[in-house]
């Protein structure tokens, strides 16, 4: 089969196209013909060498993908060959086929197309695990959220939008993507290269912040997250993009008895994301097959210009997810 591979570590240039042996599933797995996967900021940390997919796990990168099912491994008893699914992947997505978990799976809805499929698992399942399951948002709590026009956080915006709709929703992003994230459904839309979110926060909220603060920046933003953060309120770490390393005030910490938590979704064990997976099916799937939301698309490139997707991203410019079809 054709697949996107590594011919070292390094910029989009180091991402080949050609032939690798088609995986087989093995019990409670299942191989996928893939028709769609999307690009995620991840893939871009593994081909720099920084972000290694967890033992057993294809080296191929991709973290989710949509199509039908071609086989089942013993075992396995949902999925029938045939069945649209997408689904969320340890590695293997930039290829024609790709093995997943039978439990790591879900139905495409219909009128979904695998284009739109292939952009839920790692975005929406992230954003969900990390504001409601893991911070605990609960509808009127105000919230943050970093870098308005990425993938996790336009999934973001709609998942609070419709599972916390009386919740205040501030919004970091560029100037050129302002409007946008408003139209989505961010309460306050804040431009980070000319405004300082803590100050905003402050006088939209009476000065008493955010409950849950979701970020991928990192040590850059630590201080500023703090400022913004309400007296017991969390900030969830899911990238570092902007370094890793960062000053905190550990006395202000336990004043506003605050809490700071990492989260990577990625190298959690089996069973955990069968969890979170069906708690997923259970409160989001149905939002989508109301269609009261929708994953955004901003492009779509052939696999074999996977280098070109991974540029695009990037340059930031993006709104939404870049997809690749095989």
């Amino acid at each position: 089969m054709k697949a996107i591979t590594l011919s070292e570590f390094g910029a989009a240039d180091v991402l080949r196209y050609g032939e690798v042996e088609t995986p087989q599933p093995g019990p409670g797995q299942v191989l996928i013909r893939v028709a769609a996967t999307s690009v995620n900021r991840p893939d871009i940390v593994q081909r720099q060498g920084n972000y290694a997919p967890p033992p057993g796990e294809s080296e191929i990168l991709g973290l989710e993908a949509a199509g039908e099912i071609e086989a089942v491994g013993t075992g396995v008893k949902r999925w029938r060959v045939g069945d649209r699914v997408f689904a969320l992947l340890g590695g293997g997505g930039y290829a024609e086929a790709a093995v997943a978990w039978a439990g790591h799976c879900l139905a495409v809805p219909d009128g979904m197309t695998f284009e739109q499929a292939a952009c839920i698992a790692e975005t929406y399942l992230t954003a969900y695990l990390n504001l409601f399951m893991l911070a605990g948002l609960e509808n009127g709590q105000a919230a943050l959220i970093h870098g308005g026009g990425g993938g996790v956080n336009t999934a973001a915006v709609q998942l609070c939008r419709e599972l916390a709709p009386d919740s205040p929703l501030f919004v970091t992003a560029s100037p050129g993507k302002l409007d946008r994230v408003r139209a989505l459904g961010a309460t306050q839309a804040i431009d980070y290269r000319s405004e300082s979110f803590p100050e905003v926060i402050a006088e939209h909220t009476d000065k008493h912040g955010v409950k849950v603060i979701l970020d991928h920046i990192g040590g850059p933003y630590l201080q500023d997250n703090l400022r913004a953060l309400s007296i017991g309120g969390t900030l969830v770490l899911i990238g570092v993009s902007g370094g890793a390393e960062g000053e905190l005030n550990l006395a202000r910490l336990m004043v506003k008895r605050q809490r700071i938590l990492g989260s990577v979704l990625r190298p959690r064990p089996m069973e955990e994301k069968d969890r979170i997976i069906h708690q997923f099916a259970s409160v989001v799937m149905p939002l989508f097959e109301a269609e009261r939301m929708m994953p955004l698309v901003h492009a779509v490139l052939p696999l074999k210009e996977a280098a070109e997707a991974h540029r695009m991203m990037e340059a930031s410019k993006h709104f939404g997810k870049i997809v690749l079809t095989p």
